[in-house]
């Protein structure tokens, strides 16, 4: 009752603020009767006359300008003697009375008086501040508890669960999602990924049957092609491995963090699961190295590359060789000031300077 008296008295000043906004107030002006029209007239006709004597209007022009005044003093004699209406304060009145009606109304309608007032950390939007994972988690499955048909409630706590580690709730909830939304790749890529953790390690074959599919329903996306790549190479399919590993690297765009992964798990698909992309890479190594020895032998070369032969040399553990290349280096280019940062890399490889033991 407290309550109401507030909002009655809050509604009655408001209306009476619109009243006093609304009602009509003189503004240093007085109406205009039929005196004054009539000097008005009296005036124009008289300007018609000196317009005539002094030349400016001739007879003809002079006659039609009378006759035209003539018929507006007809016209404003009808209009000042027509009846006429005044409304005065009635729609202002209706007006205000209407809003309070409404303003009443609504309240009670969608109105809550009978709520507590809350303190501020109470409320909704400082407790969504506050709130963590978990929480959140909480009132989205007592939210489903009550309205379990609530598409948006599974497709929303489906992720935190996996977040969370908790791939069977997870597992539980995209099926929830795929029986109410209906199916799509997207979501069933995530069910075969829920499927997958819940395996640990061990594999799913409804999840690789949900990846197929999702696959074959969006050519675009690599997420499903990943995940049947890995669990292809998993299982010994190195062929179809290689080919779902080629299919997501095509699909990349060239700064995606999964990329690298996915060009290394490729060499390995290629070789049939034996991975020797480090072996492959210190034969790539040697061949260059091999090359650069060769043209600096036959043609020579500059002592940044000299310097660069031997650096190699040193990486791959050749001393020997290393020591041959500083030698023919300080042969090609005798000076020491010439030599200065090859004289150091010699130097830190334990090499021999200019015949000097290190």
């Amino acid at each position: 009752m407290f309550f109401w008296s507030i909002a009655i008295a809050v509604t009655a000043i408001a209306c009476a603020a619109l009243l006093y906004a609304g009602r009509t107030r003189a503004v240093n002006a007085t109406a205009a009767g039929p005196v004054d029209a009539h000097s008005h007239f009296r005036q124009l006709l008289n300007e018609i006359d000196q317009d005539r004597a002094t030349g400016k209007l001739g007879e003809a022009e002079a006659e039609a300008a009378k006759a035209e005044l003539a018929r507006e003093m007809v016209r404003q004699r009808q209009e000042d003697a027509g009846p006429k209406r005044d409304l005065g304060r009635v729609p202002t009145l209706a007006g205000v009375a209407l809003t309070a009606l409404l303003a009443v109304s609504l309240y009670a309608f969608l109105g809550r008086p009978d709520l507590p007032g809350q303190p501020l950390a109470a409320r909704p939007e400082a407790a969504a501040r506050t709130m963590t994972l978990d929480d959140a988690v909480k009132r989205i499955e007592q939210a489903l508890q009550e309205n379990p048909a609530d598409l948006r409630g599974w497709t929303v706590i489906a992720p935190a669960y996996l977040s969370q580690g908790r791939y069977s709730d997870a597992v539980a909830a995209y099926r929830h999602v795929l029986e109410l939304g209906g199916a799509s790749p997207a979501v069933e890529t995530r069910l075969a990924e829920a499927l997958l953790f819940e395996a640990n390690g061990e594999g799913s074959d409804e999840a690789l049957a949900l990846l197929e599919k999702a696959a074959a329903g969006d050519a675009s996306d690599p997420q499903p092609r990943l995940y049947l790549a890995a669990e292809m190479t998993r299982l010994g399919r190195f062929e179809e491995a290689a080919r779902y590993w080629q299919e997501a690297i095509d699909l990349a765009q060239g700064d995606e963090p999964w990329l690298a992964a996915a060009r290394q798990g490729l060499s390995v698909a290629q070789n049939d699961g034996e991975d020797i992309g480090e072996t492959d890479q210190q034969a790539m190594i040697g061949q260059m190295v091999a090359g650069l020895a060769a043209r600096l032998e036959q043609q020579g070369g500059s002592i940044e590359e000299w310097t660069q032969l031997v650096r190699a040399y040193l990486v791959l553990g050749d001393k020997d060789k290393a020591q041959a290349a500083y030698d023919d280096a300080v042969r090609a280019y005798p000076a020491a000031f010439d030599r200065g940062d090859l004289d150091s890399l010699a130097l830190g490889g334990g090499l021999t300077l200019n015949g000097d033991k290190p």
